[in-house]
């Protein structure tokens, strides 16, 4: 059975690239959260979703 490349170098580049951390994702408190989404939806108006009626896209 033929091997595409040897697999002493398996996993070379892998190991050769440095670790980098990944950054802490720091979110928005939920009171804060609900208040912006009252406003969105009963002060502007808008409709939950990506599909907003002034966003819209004509298709080709």
């Amino acid at each position: 059975m033929a091997t595409h490349g040897s697999l002493t170098k398996a996993g070379k580049v892998r190991g050769q690239t440095p670790k980098v951390e990944g950054r802490k994702i720091v979110g928005t408190s939920s009171s804060l959260r609900n208040k912006s989404n009252f406003n969105k939806r009963f002060v502007l108006g808008r409709f939950p979703g990506q599909n907003k009626p002034g966003q819209r896209r004509k298709r080709r």
